[in-house]
């Protein structure tokens, strides 16, 4: 296991600790871990914060979904580093430093999930559980150049495991190949509940390419040309009626408030001393108010009903991120800059609940970018051998 001071870490240097696995079963063979934020007993759950750390204690139950894929055979090889209370984007921990990215060393791994996608990517397990609420398995899949998935909301169990923003959080995972990917996807989410044509319709989502610089479309096209040889020529939609920008900020109103609702008292009540970007994202969700959510709650509802009738029985093709991950040189100004952009092609899965695979797709100055499919709810697996049928 890699060291805390080595530029390579993935992993929390937590003590080794033996856990179970079944001998046999459809992950036997295979290595994975899980962010720490997944309790697992025997080790503590720190959340990324040295305050969490101390209170968590050693925990004595394992989190459902780890259980599972030990149960399946796999084995538990580690848990891994988390951005500060799963609430940035970037990968880069004030108190813990940075994993590194596997794909691009000289960039950002992303986050929050970034010990997970730093571990993948670096060939240190196999796959790898992450958390998603606004983009934290999606980002690092991007820029560590893995497959990733944010599911169907609530189609993974995410018990005893650390909130962020409860009806935003899910759990994903990550792996290199899709092989090894739809494996892990079939122990985990079990049958779909929709089903779609052998072949759907293709959606293109026009407002969220043109979001992009012409470069970064073009880094797209390669990628484009396969999937519409895979299933016809793709239409272009808009996502929704309502701007980009007002969606923006009903997502940051919802993911802020029970953000707050979940850390708000922890943080006033131990005078937790939270890294820059994630104190200035708790101190926007401290003035959150309920009539600003409840109304925000309204808007998401809304755009959940368009985004629905625009799915129905088709897949979504758009970009998971604004381009390459940015070196870990970039000031923070301009990392910020990133992420708000980061959170308008990325809110649309979080608002409605629905499943959104990123698929490595090509590269730019060395650097993966990533390609999304988004499906209805409940159509995890077939975008998973929709990405198999493109790799």
């Amino acid at each position: 296991m890699l060291l805390a001071h080595d530029p390579a870490f993935a992993f929390v240097p937590y003590p080794a600790v033996p856990v179970a696995q079944a001998s046999e079963g459809p992950l036997a063979g295979l290595t994975f871990a899980a962010k720490d934020l997944f309790d697992v007993a025997g080790y503590p759950t720190g959340g990324g914060n040295p305050h969490v750390l101390a209170r968590s204690g050693t925990k004595t139950v394992t989190a459902p979904v780890v259980q599972t894929l030990l149960d399946a055979g796999a084995k538990f090889v580690g848990k891994t580093y988390t951005d500060e209370l799963a609430f940035s984007m970037n990968g880069i921990n004030a108190h813990f430093g940075t994993p590194r990215n596997g794909a691009a060393h000289d960039r950002i791994p992303g986050g929050s999930s970034s010990g997970s996608a730093s571990a993948v990517s670096n060939g240190l397990c196999d796959f790898a559980l992450g958390t998603d609420t606004g983009g934290s398995v999606r980002a690092p899949a991007n820029h560590c150049g893995l497959y990733g998935m944010r599911p169907t909301h609530g189609r993974i169990s995410l018990e005893h495991c650390l909130d962020l923003a409860p009806s935003l959080d899910t759990c994903g995972f990550f792996a290199r190949d899709i092989d090894t990917f739809a494996r892990v996807g079939e122990v985990l989410l079990g049958e779909d509940s929709t089903v779609l044509p052998a072949r759907p319709p293709l959606l293109l989502a026009q407002d969220a390419f043109d979001l992009l610089p012409t470069e970064v479309l073009k880094a797209h096209d390669p990628m484009l040309i396969k999937l519409t040889a895979l299933l016809g020529d793709a239409t272009p939609v808009k996502i929704a009626s309502t701007p980009f920008d007002e969606l923006y900020w009903t997502f940051r109103t919802v993911q802020g408030f029970e953000a707050w609702e979940t850390d708000g008292m922890l943080i006033e009540q131990y005078k937790l001393a939270l890294g820059p970007g994630v104190r200035e994202r708790f101190l926007w969700s401290s003035q959150v108010t309920r009539e600003r959510y409840d109304a925000a709650q309204a808007a998401r509802a809304a755009f959940k009903q368009t985004l629905a009738a625009l799915l129905d029985g088709k897949v979504l093709v758009l970009p998971t991120m604004p381009d390459i991950a940015p070196l870990l040189t970039e000031a923070d100004s301009a990392l910020e800059d990133y992420r708000n952009l980061a959170t308008r092609l990325l809110l649309s899965a979080g608002l409605a609940g629905f499943p959104q695979i990123s698929i490595p797709g090509t590269q730019r100055h060395g650097a993966p970018l990533g390609l999304s499919l988004m499906g209805p709810a409940g159509s995890d697996r077939q975008l998973i051998e929709l990405a198999r049928a493109l790799a």
